[in-house]
């Protein structure tokens, strides 16, 4: 069955007098390469002196905006189609070296290596005694299928960490999200990156679109803002997991920014003068027709 879904993602910042905006780096691009997504635009007001498409350190997809004017607001408008068609999960097709994962597995790829250092708050001189732990834990089943020891870890952070939607900025360290019991998808996905990090595996915190069927409105769908963690895996290459789902990384997951740390992901970031701002996000998912075109769209995938 197909099924494709129009996204139109509202960012408003307003500001309590007029104010300098420093360059704003805008993170709403769905990564290169992403297969489900047909088309993209992006709308910002008030119109910017310049703007400018290119590739961030990892790889993103980023628009990089500045203003010569004072601002009293900033307005982010994304317009996004993506084809929700279901697919069937295919089985990862791991390096035959990496089929078992043991104490001395390390993915020893140069190009990985600022994904295998450990968070800054793993550092020697903070104690970790929750997190140690746990990777102890983990530890000591050692040598064991990787595959299976990735879901397995994904699915117990997820049962064990109780899902908490934390509206204030900023993500807890992996210790505070122990520590609570709970936290937001981007606090448990940092943890899995941690605990992921001490086994040898590289991992990045993906930050994204998640579209979902409405539970209570058959045949419509619905989408927020999401975090979720990629592990490199020899052979499969980057592999999406869900602390929140507890399972894989699937075709609802629109990944737009990925990075060694959550703020390197932020879906927008940038200078501003001292002021109060107030923030608001919206989202309106519409189900398209299946004789419905995306070409009124803009596309700005393939500038």
């Amino acid at each position: 069955m197909n099924a494709r879904a129009m996204l139109v993602h509202h960012t408003r910042y307003r500001y309590d007098r007029p104010v300098h905006l420093g360059p704003q780096t805008i993170r709403l691009h769905p990564l290169p390469g992403c297969a489900s997504v047909l088309a993209h635009g992006l709308e910002i007001s008030p119109a910017p002196s310049t703007q400018a498409w290119c590739h961030d350190p990892f790889g993103n997809r980023v628009a990089r905006v500045t203003f010569d004017e004072r601002v009293t607001h900033f307005d982010i408008t994304v317009h996004l189609t993506t084809d929700q068609t279901p697919t069937m999960p295919c089985a990862l097709a791991i390096a035959p070296a990496a089929r078992t994962w043991t104490a001395q597995s390390v993915d020893a790829s140069p190009s990985l290596v600022a994904y295998r250092q450990p968070a800054p708050t793993d550092a020697p001189t903070t104690p970790t005694p929750r997190l140690d732990a746990l990777v102890e834990e983990w530890r000591a089943r050692l040598p064991c299928p990787t595959a299976g020891l990735l879901m397995d870890l994904t699915r117990a952070i997820a049962t064990d960490i109780t899902y908490r939607i934390r509206p204030e900025a900023g993500v807890w360290s992996p210790e505070e999200t122990l520590r609570h019991g709970a936290g937001s998808c981007r606090d448990t996905a940092w943890l899995l990156i941690a605990v992921l990090r001490r086994l040898g595996f590289a991992a990045r915190f993906v930050s994204g679109y998640l579209f979902q069927p409405e539970r209570d409105q058959p045949g419509q769908m619905g989408c927020e803002l999401h975090a979720w963690t990629q592990v490199h895996v020899p052979g499969a290459g980057w592999v999406g997991l869900d602390t929140t789902s507890g399972l894989r990384a699937a075709q609802g997951h629109v990944a737009l920014a990925v990075a060694p740390r959550p703020q390197q992901a932020a879906p927008v970031s940038g200078l501003l003068d001292q002021c109060k701002a107030t923030f608001e996000a919206t989202m309106q998912t519409t189900v398209l027709p299946p004789h419905a075109t995306c070409g009124t769209l803009r596309s700005s995938l393939s500038s």
